[in-house]
C-alpha cells in the first residue's frame, strides 16, 4: 500500500504559520521515525510527502528528508507560480527526481481565481510540459476554477486534495453544489481525487456514517481508476489515529478496488514506478 498524503515538519525551521498553538496535539516536530512504526503496523510500504507551508525552503527540506527516508517515494513541493523566477525555481527543484508535483495551497488565498491569473500561466505551462503534477488544496468555492484550469491545461495531471473539503458531519448529506462540482470535475480526464482529510473536517466526533455518502459520491464520479487514498498524517491525529483512519478508508472502498485506490493509482498518478 501507498499513503499518498503525509507531512513532516520541524518547527525550529521558522517558516510555518501553521501548525500553531491552535492545534496543540500536532504543534510539535514530526519526522520519519514518528511515522515509520505506524506504517509498519498498518502494512503501508511507501508514502508521498506533501508540503505544509508556502516556501521553497521547506520543499528543499522535504527533498533532503526524502533522500534519507527509505519509505518516501516522492515529494509534492511548493513554488510561487506567479513570480518572474518561477520557472528557474521549478527547474532547480525538479533536478531532484523525488519531486513529483507542486501544491500552491489555494485554500489559503483569498482570491478564489488566483490560479487563473495570467502571471501563473508560464509556470503552469512549464509544469505541464515537464510532467509535474498539480495537487489542488482547495475548498468547494474553487471547484469551477479548477474545472477551467483543467480545460486550459489538459495535459496537466490535477489531484483534488481532501475531496475539496466539503462541510461534513452530524449526519449532513453532501451539499448539492459540491456534489455537482465534483461530478463536473470528474468528467475531465486529467482530474483525479484524493480520498483523504475527511475525518479532520469533522473532528473527533466523526462517524463512519458521516463519511460514507461523500466517499460513495467520489467513487461513483471518478471511478476506481482516478481515486487515491492518503492519510493526511499527522493532521489526522486531531480527529483519529493512523490505524483507525486506514481501516475506515478500507471499509468505505469496495474490496475489489483496494489494489488500485490504495496502491496502483498513486504509482500511476505520481509516476512512482
Amino acid at each position: 500500500m501507498i499513503d499518498a498524503h503525509q507531512h513532516f515538519w520541524r518547527l525550529d525551521r521558522g517558516d510555518y504559520d501553521w501548525p500553531n498553538a491552535s492545534v496543540a496535539p500536532i504543534f510539535r516536530d514530526f519526522g520519519p521515525e514518528d511515522l515509520r512504526p505506524l506504517l509498519a503496523a498498518a502494512g503501508v510500504q511507501k508514502t508521498v510527502l506533501v508540503q505544509a507551508t508556502p516556501t521553497t525552503a521547506e520543499t528543499e527540506f522535504l527533498l533532503a528528508l526524502a533522500k534519507q527516508t527509505d519509505f518516501v517515494a516522492g515529494v509534492v513541493g511548493w513554488v510561487d507560480l506567479t513570480t518572474a523566477d518561477a520557472i528557474p525555481t521549478i527547474d532547480r527543484l525538479r533536478a531532484d527526481p523525488m519531486l513529483k508535483g507542486l501544491r500552491p495551497m489555494l485554500q489559503n488565498i483569498d482570491r478564489t481565481d488566483w490560479i487563473l491569473d495570467p502571471a501563473a500561466a508560464p509556470a503552469l505551462s512549464h509544469m505541464q510540459a515537464t510532467g509535474l503534477r498539480f495537487d489542488a488544496l482547495i475548498q468547494p468555492r474553487h471547484l469551477p476554477v479548477i474545472a477551467l484550469l483543467a480545460l486550459r491545461y489538459p495535459d496537466l495531471p490535477i489531484l483534488i486534495d481532501h475531496i475539496a473539503k466539503p462541510r461534513m458531519g452530524q449526519g449532513q448529506s453532501p451539499d448539492p453544489a459540491w456534489a455537482e462540482g465534483m461530478a463536473a470535475l470528474a468528467k475531465l480526464p486529467n482530474v483525479w481525487c484524493k480520498l483523504s482529510g475527511m475525518v479532520t473536517e469533522i473532528g473527533p466526533d466523526w462517524q463512519t456514517a458521516d463519511l460514507a455518502p461523500f466517499a460513495a459520491h467520489i467513487l461513483q464520479a471518478f471511478g476506481p481508476d482516478r481515486v487515491i487514498w492518503g492519510s493526511d498524517w499527522p493532521v489526522l491525529q486531531l480527529a483519529s489515529d493512523y490505524a483507525t483512519n486506514l481501516a475506515t478508508a478500507l471499509s468505505l472502498v469496495p474490496p475489489a478496488q483496494h489494489s488500485k485506490i490504495f496502491d496502483a493509482n498513486a504509482r500511476r498518478f505520481y509516476g512512482l514506478g
